[in-house]
């Protein structure tokens, strides 16, 4: 009885059992992609007409073969540093050898690489991973270009900084006011002088009176007696009116600053990289859908993930579904309705009531809710949009 052995035998099961794990190196044929057991067996596989054939075949084109190797070892590689270690540093040849440890891995030695090194140098210059060496060996990392972790990380910086302009605002804002209180204090912007100080007599003895006895007949001093003008008419009006406005001017002053301090805690909680809201009129910004939709207004009737929404032209029965990237908002004459789409007033309705087209901004009166009938100045025109009436 020749050949292999039959299906459920002994020695059927110890060939599996032998075969399972990996084998040496050596004795494994990546031509033909055979793993042989012993020398004698590569001996024999070397010997064959099959592994003749392949032979010929790589002689005729050999870089063809070279080159498809090393692209699969290279995405074989990359793929499990992507998947197992993501962007993290890690050593290489530890991801090494998880790749080789999978038993129908492909070999090194039939790439264009001879060392690890080689291969980790390749990746450094083609820019598929961080690599960098020490004293441990090759350090690679691996740089995720896929279009939503791209998007995902270029979120988070946009959130790092609109945090970061928060806090120096803060911190501007916080400057002011101690200057503003040290202009207080001293009445001037000058820093006071000192002097050292010096006796002008040298020679001059001090003398202390110690004489601590009660003088029974010491006469109490006479209080002073008050002294009061009056004032004419015309004169005692101005000092009121005078008193009354320094008043007013100094409980407006701490008003205005705790308003601002509210408002801007308002506009932190409150700014969001999205504005997208139903209801309000927008206008279209895109040349991707052709100039017959550039420059149209449209109104949101559904918004779509927050960034996204459903919109309907005006002029037309025609519906789109349009990123908040291809539309802008739409500023109304004075008088009209707006909804605050971003900042401290996110969502409420208000009246516009005038337009500063030097500084780019508009003062808004609030319409709706606990705060209706505050005038909001200085209002970028981003925030607000036109209302559906």
């Amino acid at each position: 009885m020749g050949g292999k052995a039959e299906k459920g035998t002994p020695k059927y099961i110890a060939n599996k059992i032998k075969a399972k794990g990996l084998q040496k190196l050596r004795w494994y044929c990546q031509m033909c992609q055979k793993q042989c057991r012993d020398e004698n067996g590569f001996k024999c596989h070397t010997m064959s007409e099959s592994h003749q054939r392949q032979l010929l075949l790589f002689a005729d084109n050999a870089n063809k073969y070279i080159d498809d190797f090393s692209k699969e070892f290279a995405d074989g590689y990359l793929e499990l540093l992507r998947r197992q270690f993501g962007t993290k540093r890690v050593n290489a040849n530890k991801v090494y050898q998880e790749y080789i440890s999978h038993r129908d891995h492909l070999h090194m030695n039939a790439t264009q690489w001879e060392t690890l090194t080689e291969f980790v140098k390749w990746l450094g210059r083609e820019g598929k991973c961080v690599v960098d060496e020490t004293e441990k060996g090759w350090f690679v990392a691996y740089i995720d270009r896929d279009p939503a972790a791209v998007a995902a990380m270029e979120a988070k910086a946009k959130k790092e900084k609109m945090d970061k302009d928060d806090q120096e605002r803060m911190l501007e804002f916080i400057q002011k006011q101690v200057e503003r209180g040290k202009k207080q204090s001293t009445g001037n912007d000058s820093e006071p002088s000192y002097s050292e100080f010096k006796r002008e007599s040298s020679q001059e003895k001090v003398m202390l009176n110690l004489n601590l006895k009660r003088k029974p007949d010491e006469k109490k001093p006479e209080p002073l007696q008050s002294v009061s003008f009056k004032l004419k008419g015309k004169d005692e009006k101005d000092v009121s009116n005078k008193k009354a406005k320094f008043d007013e001017g100094k409980s407006r002053t701490a008003l205005d600053e705790v308003m601002e301090m509210e408002e801007r805690a308002k506009e932190k909680a409150n700014r969001k990289d999205y504005w997208l809201h139903e209801g309000v009129v927008v206008k279209i910004v895109t040349k991707s859908l052709g100039d017959k939709f550039y420059k149209k207004k449209a109104i949101i009737e559904k918004v779509i993930d927050k960034y996204g929404a459903q919109v309907k032209l005006i002029d037309e029965n025609v519906k789109l579904k349009l990123d908040q990237n291809h539309l802008e908002t739409v500023i109304p004459s004075p008088g009209r309705q707006v909804r605050f789409v971003n900042g401290a007033y996110r969502g409420l309705v208000g009246v516009l009531k005038h337009v500063d087209t030097d500084d780019y901004c508009c003062r808004v009166e609030i319409s709706e809710g606990p705060l209706t009938g505050r005038l909001v100045k200085k209002v970028q025109y981003e925030d607000i949009c036109k209302l559906v009436t």
